[in-house]
């Protein structure tokens, strides 16, 4: 699918797999960033092993790149242990990075994201993933992990890719707030139970419900007008600033990475998610369920 989008502009998030197999240069970094929900019983790494692109490293954001400190799933680790982690994937700081995974998109948004709010310009995601790759007739290897390589890239995080709880509160409580949450229907509403145990059924206050699934098609982005239309069609304003979330920060990626294809200026994540916001104990931390309601552009919640 057409995405409308230049590959070869740096400025755009997205790279297809022509223009990624004609422009590859030594100074590329491609990365393996798929991630599988626990319910699917499957080893990034086995996959991996029995199929991917040339000279591709893996990125493990959820067992290795990783905040192990905290008691929430693969938050974003401090700025000198990303460094670490990145630097031994033989990453520098004029790097293109190239992040693809095994799903078409559903990982890779996570890790682009990782990159970008550590302070990385060029990085971009294959649009279609390792399907996309294969699909094309393009080569393939296999075997063992490469060897640690000694890269010098540096980590200058971004704060204003980064939202924490305080952040999404203060958004909760102003008029109006711009809060695009990723996860099922049924599950924003409340109606469908949460996949991790102990969280409250629910939303945030005001948030809006944008499935990530209608954001793509056949495993690729939709072109950009379909995105800016989603995003209108739940009540954003594409002129103000937005922050993603999802269950647990992943699928919130692809929203954030769709934001910033349409347009948006300013695309902030919510690390923790619902895994964070949705947890007992925090009464400041509002819920809601049931479906909203937009009238000229203002949320109300149904009754």
């Amino acid at each position: 699918m057409d995405s409308g989008i230049s590959s070869t502009d740096k400025t755009w998030p997205l790279i297809d797999t022509a223009a990624l197999h004609a422009s590859r240069s030594a100074r590329d970094v491609i990365l393996d960033a798929s991630w599988y929900l626990p319910s699917e019983k499957r080893s990034t790494r086995d996959d991996f092993h029995a199929s991917r692109i040339p000279g591709a490293r893996r990125f493990d954001f959820d067992g290795v790149v990783t905040d192990r400190s905290s008691d929430l799933p693969h938050m974003m680790p401090p700025r000198a242990e990303f460094q670490s982690h990145v630097r031994r994937c033989g990453i520098n700081d004029e790097s293109r990075v190239v992040i693809y995974d095994t799903a078409g998109i559903f990982a890779a948004p996570r890790a682009w994201w990782m990159f970008k709010a550590m302070g990385h310009a060029e990085v971009v995601v294959l649009d279609g993933g390792l399907d996309a790759w294969i699909a094309a007739g393009y080569p393939l290897e296999s075997g063992a992990d490469l060897p640690p390589f000694r890269g010098n890239f540096t980590a200058r995080p971004d704060r204003s890719r980064i939202a924490g709880t305080d952040d999404v509160l203060a958004a909760v409580r102003a008029a109006n707030p711009q809060i695009v949450d990723a996860r099922s229907a049924g599950r924003f509403e409340g109606r469908d139970p949460e996949p991790r145990p102990s969280l409250r059924a629910g939303h945030m206050p005001g948030a809006r419900n944008l499935p990530f699934g209608l954001l793509l098609a056949d495993g690729r982005y939709r072109p950009v007008d379909e995105l800016r239309a989603a995003f209108s069609a739940v009540g954003i304003d594409l002129a103000r600033p937005v922050i993603a979330t999802c269950g647990s920060g992943v699928t919130a990626c692809i929203v954030a990475l769709a934001a910033e294809q349409a347009g948006i200026a300013e695309v902030a994540v919510y690390d923790g998610s619902w895994a964070d916001w949705g947890r007992d104990g925090f009464p400041e931390l509002l819920v809601e369920t049931g479906s909203p309601d937009f009238e000229e552009g203002v949320f109300h919640r149904l009754k």
